[in-house]
């Protein structure tokens, strides 16, 4: 695996970090900016970025590099746009061999580890779906099983929910909504299909985490060089030096770790795939966490307050780090799959 950017890719982050801080918000009150919203979501959609995971024959347009490269720079700027949901029902709809919904999002359990599997003609149990549209209804994919593998079915997903992260929408399915079959599907999903499709969700919000990272630590470095006490910039002080000193450690190891897995989605086989992400989502959120409650620190009171912009990188983080299960949930399949523990270390 060669690390550095082609030149096609060094081009893609520039354009894509451009496009970030341009429209995406500068401070929580631009949250509430609707046409500026509209604008990003525009602007992702015309890049043609939603549709990097669609191909025919089973090829996506793009590898996972590609679209890891844009996770991160949305997650930089805490970009409140529909960017990982749809790319990875697009991604599911293509290894099932149709295009995907419009808008289209997949329904995840309720600890949004797996894709949600519904037996039946309606759904038995409540489904989330992520990063969903703020369209009033939005399609969610649902797993249907079908002999010793999977089809698709579609669910309309309506209700949302209030969630800790404030850029991206949470859709609930309570049980009870109709589930209906995806017409044209030229293939089952097999377990080696949901394998490699959970490595790019795995590789995707380690991504984003990363981009988190970097954007709280650039708030945070630029907010230390401002704000003075005893007359002289807190930047200045040993603490406060090694705290942002640390924090740019953990967000340089974690960029390391999330770039194999983005890669790892379209070179390796699936388990190996699923457990290069593993490693890097047990690394990456862990990080995350104490980079943005460093952020916090840093800030001093105002990091608590609602009008700092810090929370909100760290209410992301919080729901990346979930999505596809969290460091402890990683740690516990790596016991299982590469030590064989069944029930944890002893």
């Amino acid at each position: 695996m060669d690390i550095r950017d082609t030149p096609e890719q060094a081009e893609l982050r520039r354009i894509a970090r451009r496009l970030a801080r341009d429209l995406g918000p500068r401070n929580v009150m631009d949250l509430d900016g609707r046409e500026r919203c509209f604008r990003l979501t525009e602007a992702v959609r015309n890049a043609g970025w939603l549709e990097l995971r669609h191909g025919t024959a089973g090829d996506p347009v793009a590898s996972g590099v590609e679209v890891a490269i844009i996770a991160e720079a949305l997650g930089e700027t805490v970009a409140d746009v529909p960017f990982i949901g749809p790319i990875l029902a697009a991604d599911l709809a293509r290894r099932a061999g149709v295009q995907p919904a419009d808008g289209a999002v997949v329904g995840f359990t309720p600890s949004l580890i797996d894709a949600a599997v519904v037996s039946g003609s309606v759904t038995d149990a409540p489904i989330i779906a992520v990063d969903a549209g703020r369209e009033r209804s939005v399609a969610a994919y649902v797993l249907t099983p079908d002999g010793d593998g999977y089809r698709l079915g579609l669910a309309k997903a309506e209700a949302a929910i209030d969630g800790a992260d404030l850029t991206r929408t949470i859709r609930s399915l309570p049980p009870g909504v109709p589930v209906l079959p995806v017409p044209n599907q030229s293939r089952r999903l097999t377990r080696d299909d949901l394998a490699t499709w959970s490595s790019l969700g795995l590789a995707l919000t380690s991504a984003d985490m990363v981009g988190i990272m970097r954007g709280v630590l650039d708030v945070s470095v630029a907010y230390a060089k401002d704000r003075k006490q005893y007359g002289v910039a807190i930047g200045t002080f040993q603490a406060v030096q090694h705290l942002l000193a640390e924090a740019r450690c953990l967000l340089e190891a974690a960029f390391s770790a999330a770039l194999y897995p983005a890669w790892a989605v379209d070179a390796l086989g699936p388990d190996d795939a699923r457990t290069a992400g593993r490693v890097a989502k047990t690394y990456c959120a862990r990080a995350a966490r104490t980079v943005c409650e460093t952020a916090v620190q840093v800030h001093g009171g105002i990091g608590n307050t609602w009008d700092c912009i810090v929370h909100v990188y760290l209410r992301r983080a919080l729901l990346s780090s979930e999505w596809f299960g969290d460091d402890g949930e990683q740690l516990r399949q790596l016991e299982r799959t590469r030590l064989g523990v069944t029930y944890g270390l002893s």
